[in-house]
C-alpha cells in the first residue's frame, strides 16, 4: 500500500496521472419486458424510472422479448423513454414486434441478440386482422417520428407498418418490414449484436458497473392479476350475481359482501393503473342505484333500469380503456371491443348462472346440507297447510311489500308469502286470493 501512494504521488508530481484516468463506476438499472404490453408493463415502467431516478442512474437498461401489445400503453412507455434524462439502452433478446419495436426505437441505443427480430409494427386485432387506414396512419406517425427523435432512418421505421411504403433494399418484396440483427445493424437500427447484458455494456464503452434490478413486490404481482381479462371477468361475474341476489332477497348478508367485496377487487387495480377515473367509478354507482330505485321504488320496468344497466355496463367497460374523459383518439378499437366483449359475456354468463342456481340451490339433492329435510310427521302434532290455505280462496288483503312476483302480503292480520297473477303489484295495494296451488298463494289486485 505505501508503495501504491508513492508511485501515485512521483506519478502525480511528473504529470503522468489524473484521477480522470480511473474508470467510472457506473450505476445500472436494469428491467424486464418479456410479456404482452398491457396496463401492468406500463406501472412497471413508471416505477423503473423512478426508481432509477431515484438512484442517479446513470443508464437505464431493459432487456425485452416481446410480441407487442397495446397501441396506447406502447405509446405511454415511448412518450417516458423519449422525455427521460436518464440514457435508455434496450437489449433484444429475441423479439421486438410491434408495440416492442416502437418502444425499442425510442431508446438511444439499441443492442440485439444474434437471431433477433425487429419490426412487424402493423396494427391488428386479436384475430391478426390488420385494422383500417387510420390506425395504420396513427402508428406510423409515431415510428416516424420516434426514429426521427434517435436519428433513425424514418423510411424504414413507417416501412415497420405499412408494406406500401416502398424502400429500396428493405421491402422490396411489399411486405411489412422485420429487420433480423445484422439487417438491423446494416440500416442503423442496432448498434452492436450482444449475447447477454455484459456483452451489451462492453459494448457501451462500459468497464466498470453496478446493475440494480428492479424488484417486482407481491402487491405488483396482485395487481397485474387483477387485471388480468379473464380475472376481470370473473369479478364482474361476482359482482353482478351478488346484485342480482341481493334485490332478490333483499337482507341477505354474503350476496352482498361478495359484491362490494369484488367491487373493489376491480376497481381498486385499474385506479392504480391510472385507467379508471373517479367519474367512471361514480357511473357505475350512479348505475346500481338507478337499478335500485327502479326496482324497489318505481312501479314496472322503465327508462330508470335501463339507464341502470347502461350506467353499470359503461363503469365497467371505461375503466379498462385508457381514456380521457370521452377522449378514445389514443384508444385502439380492439381495446374497446376486447373491454366490451369482455364485461358484456360475464354479465350474460352471471344473469344465466344466477338463474339456474336461484332455482337450484335449495331443490337440488346436492345441496342436502342446506336444504331442510327433516319430516315433520301427523303422529308429531304437525297438520298441513293446505286445507287453511284453501279457505282463504276470494278473501281480501293488503300488499306489504312489491309483489315482482313474489312478496308479502296481509290477510286478517296475518302475513304470508304470495305470488302476484301479473308480474307486478305494488306496495299498500288491496289484493284478492285467487288460487293456491304447490303450496303457494296467487293474487290479483282489486280493482277500485
Amino acid at each position: 500500500m505505501k508503495k501504491f501512494l508513492f508511485l501515485l504521488i512521483i506519478n502525480l508530481l511528473l504529470g503522468e496521472f489524473s484521477f480522470s484516468q480511473i474508470p467510472k463506476n457506473y450505476q445500472v438499472y436494469q428491467f424486464d419486458i418479456r410479456e404482452e404490453i398491457a396496463p401492468p408493463v406500463w406501472r412497471k415502467v413508471k416505477r423503473a424510472f423512478e426508481d432509477a431516478e431515484a438512484m442517479k442512474a446513470d443508464i437505464i437498461l431493459i432487456h425485452m422479448n416481446t410480441f407487442g401489445g397495446q397501441l396506447d400503453v406502447a405509446d405511454n412507455i415511448r412518450t417516458r423513454i423519449l422525455e427521460s434524462k436518464i440514457p435508455v439502452y434496450v437489449f433484444i433478446d429475441n423479439n421486438a414486434a410491434s408495440a416492442g419495436a416502437l418502444i425499442s426505437i425510442a431508446c438511444d441505443s439499441i443492442y440485439m441478440r444474434q437471431g433477433a427480430n425487429i419490426g412487424a409494427a402493423s396494427v391488428v386485432n386479436q384475430q391478426g386482422e390488420v385494422l383500417p387506414e387510420k390506425y395504420q396512419s396513427y402508428m406510423r406517425s409515431l415510428m416516424r417520428s420516434t426514429a426521427q427523435a434517435n436519428h433513425r432512418n424514418p423510411d424504414i421505421a413507417e416501412a415497420m407498418v405499412d408494406a406500401k411504403i416502398k424502400v429500396p433494399g428493405i421491402n422490396d418484396s411489399g411486405k411489412v418490414v422485420t429487420l433480423t440483427t445484422d439487417e438491423a445493424l446494416l440500416h442503423g437500427f442496432c448498434e452492436a449484436k450482444a449475447e447477454n447484458i455484459k456483452e451489451v455494456l462492453q459494448h457501451a464503452g462500459i468497464e466498470k458497473y453496478t446493475i440494480q434490478e428492479q424488484k417486482v413486490t407481491a402487491i405488483d404481482d396482485i395487481i397485474g392479476f387483477l387485471l388480468n381479462p379473464f380475472v376481470s371477468g370473473i369479478l364482474i361475474m361476482i359482482i353482478i350475481g351478488g346484485i342480482y341476489f341481493e334485490f332478490q332477497t333483499p337482507g341477505a348478508v354474503f350476496p352482498i359482501l361478495a359484491s362490494i367485496i369484488a367491487i373493489v377487487l376491480y376497481f381498486a387495480p385499474h385506479y392504480l393503473e391510472g385507467l379508471a377515473a373517479h367519474w367512471e367509478i361514480i357511473v357505475f354507482i350512479v348505475g346500481v342505484l338507478l337499478l335500485a330505485l327502479e326496482i324497489f321504488v318505481i312501479p314496472g320496468f322503465g327508462v330508470t333500469g335501463i339507464l341502470g344497466i347502461v350506467f353499470i355496463i359503461a363503469g365497467l367497460v371505461l375503466s379498462m380503456l385508457n381514456n380521457l374523459f370521452f377522449d378514445f383518439e389514443y384508444v385502439s378499437v380492439d381495446s374497446v371491443i376486447k373491454a366490451v366483449m369482455i364485461v358484456l359475456i360475464a354479465i350474460t354468463t352471471s344473469i344465466i348462472l344466477s338463474f339456474y342456481f336461484g332455482k337450484k340451490l335449495l331443490t337440488s339433492t346436492r345441496f342436502g346440507q342446506i336444504a331442510l329435510t327433516d319430516k315433520q310427521n301427523s303422529s308429531e302434532g304437525y297438520t298441513s297447510a293446505d286445507a287453511t290455505y284453501q279457505t282463504m280462496l276470494g278473501k281480501t288483503g293488503t300488499t306489504r311489500t312489491i309483489l315482482r312476483p313474489v312478496g308479502k302480503i296481509m290477510i286478517e292480520g296475518n302475513m304470508y308469502d304470495a305470488t302476484a297473477e301479473s308480474s307486478y303489484i305494488d306496495r299498500d295495494t288491496e289484493i284478492v286470493v285467487t288460487r293456491y296451488e304447490s303450496s303457494q298463494l296467487f293474487v290479483k289486485q282489486v280493482k277500485g
